[in-house]
């Protein structure tokens, strides 16, 4: 609990720092008694306010740098000048010394020499989950080492509960927030990110990442090392290269820039309309170049799936926005769950006709730019606060990043002259033919089976009409009130008809005869009145009571 005091005050203390603390004191009254002791508060320079939500967050940690990376995939929801500031956070930390990160490998091998007979101290790449150092097994393979920060997973949980309870805060006190879903959006980092935390996972989704290309040439996955592998361990291959967008040292190695960008570009496509399995973070630092010429995929904690009654959409999709398809751009987008408010829809269709007018190939397929049209429908999307699936924003962030990474490569590269023959290819191949045939399959099943049914149930429904023991149930609410309320009429009615008979009975006891009737017989007639009086207030109280009750 103190150590999550403590985290609220640094939290406070950042944001205050870079001009947040109107909003804060809104938000979290009193603030103040949570300060550091010794803390200032210094008043912002004249950056922008995204600029400053960016520095802030690169100041808070891991946790919110992940937080900011993940949040620069909703352009639909963060207006376009925020989303640019996103984009430039980078996952990289200050490396820990190797003496503090050592006590990770001892958990699973107490001694060293046992494993490796050589390992670097000084790590080859650093992250804010882990930092990477090369090492020799002591078979005299050579192995990159990802070790997990002491301490990340604790501090990591203790940021993600401060992160919730600040969005039902901002939730309860902003309550023209809801339509963004602070909340949600930070469950779903949550479970992003502690997927993030398992190296298990990492390995498993890179094995099957190299299963799905291994008769594909030119791209490699690292192989994976599961003997000293673990949840905190990742052992793989160690592979020289190159980043991709270093375009010199690509072609110092004798490689063509336009090739690696075409490669690319197809094993993406691959991976989601072939495997619906892809790479869900291919910025270039997860995409070297060997020395082979070979493209390499790295760091597998954020991965996509598409499943396949959602490929033929996406195909959709894609096809409508290359040939300025409104209708089916709006169809494929009801396919994946958006809903679209009827009283918008026609609006709506006017701006995406529009979008496709100034951002749209047309008839020069060429002249088609996929980057400005993604960035350019999210927009409109955010404008009639059209919430689209996560899913679907992962599928278009990654294409967007991956053409970003071929037109670095390529100048000339067209999206659209690409994927167009692709995708025409695919839909005429048998691709997809695996998931439609066993859907399809199901279905003439079942059709087939009612069949079989149909002349049986035909059958047995005239034989009981012939016989007179087909039995009809109606039951509904409305009829039973309607029986209760018969009854409760018939009771007045006999308690009237009751009444009724007393007075005249008794009126005619007294008036029946000239002669003295006996004292008994008057005080008979009297009870009699006195029985009907009751009676009659007894049924006019009911009655008023009911009518109150009723109208409760």
């Amino acid at each position: 609990m103190v150590t999550r005091i403590r985290r609220y005050a640094q939290i406070i203390d950042v944001l205050t720092k870079y001009g947040f603390g109107i909003a804060l004191e809104k938000a979290f009254p009193g603030r103040t008694r949570f300060r550091l002791p010794g803390s200032e508060s210094s008043q912002p320079d004249q950056s922008t306010t995204y600029e400053r939500i960016r520095m802030a967050l690169e100041e808070l940690g891991p946790t919110f740098v992940k937080f900011g990376q993940i949040m620069s995939t909703r352009t639909e929801i963060f207006p376009p000048e925020l989303i640019a500031q996103l984009k430039k956070l980078q996952d990289h930390a200050k490396p820990l010394p190797f003496s503090d990160v050592v006590a990770v490998l001892h958990q699973s091998c107490p001694d060293l020499g046992d494993w490796f007979s050589e390992i670097d101290e000084t790590p080859v790449a650093s992250a804010s989950i882990g930092q990477v150092h090369r090492a020799v097994l002591r078979d005299g393979t050579v192995v990159a080492v990802k070790i997990q920060r002491p301490g990340i997973p604790d501090q990591i949980e203790n940021d993600l509960a401060i992160l919730q309870s600040m969005a039902e805060r901002i939730e309860a006190v902003f309550p023209e927030s809801r339509m963004y879903n602070p909340v949600g959006l930070v469950q779903d980092f949550a479970n992003q990110i502690r997927k993030e935390l398992d190296f298990t996972r990492d390995g498993r989704n890179m094995e099957r990442m190299a299963r799905n290309f291994r008769d594909v040439p030119g791209i490699h996955f690292p192989k994976v090392y599961w003997d000293y592998s673990s949840p905190h361990i990742l052992v793989m291959e160690f592979v020289k290269g190159v980043r991709v967008d270093n375009i010199e040292a690509i072609k110092a190695q004798g490689c063509n820039p336009h090739d690696i960008a075409l490669r690319g570009f197809y094993a993406y496509l691959k991976m989601i309309f072939e495997d619906g399995f892809f790479h869900g973070d291919p910025h270039p630092g997860n995409m070297l170049v060997s020395e082979t010429g070979d493209l390499v995929l790295l760091d597998f904690g954020i991965v996509g799936v598409l499943r396949p009654e959602k490929k033929q959409l996406f195909i959709n999709l894609l096809f409508a926005l290359t040939t300025d398809d409104v209708d089916m751009i709006l169809k494929a987008l009801e396919g994946f769950g958006i809903v679209v408010a009827e009283e918008n829809r026609e609006a709506l269709r006017d701006d995406l006709y529009i979008m496709l007018h100034d951002f749209g190939g047309g008839d020069q397929i060429a002249q088609f730019n996929f980057g400005l049209m993604i960035n350019e429908l999210t927009e409109v999307m955010r404008h009639y606060n059209i919430k689209v699936p996560m899913s679907l924003m992962l599928l278009l962030k990654t294409l967007v990043m991956v053409y970003d990474v071929a037109i670095h490569l390529d100048p000339k590269f067209s999206f659209g002259e690409e994927i167009t023959p692709y995708l025409r290819k695919l839909t005429d191949s048998n691709v997809l033919s695996a998931g439609y045939a066993k859907r399809a399959s199901n279905s003439l099943l079942e059709a087939v089976d009612a069949a079989f049914d149909l002349p049986r149930n035909v059958n047995l429904m005239l034989k009981r009409l012939s016989t007179g023991t087909v039995r009809l149930e109606v039951v509904d609410t409305d009829l039973k009130k309607l029986q209760m309320a018969l009854d409760r009429a018939s009771d007045k009615i006999m308690i009237g008809l009751v009444v009724a008979a007393l007075v005249v009975g008794s009126s005619l006891v007294l008036q029946a005869s000239p002669v003295t009737m006996p004292k008994e017989v008057m005080w008979i007639a009297i009870l009699g009145y006195t029985a009907a009086v009751l009676c009659g207030f007894y049924a006019i109280y009911h009655v008023i009571f009911l009518k109150l009750r009723l109208e409760r």
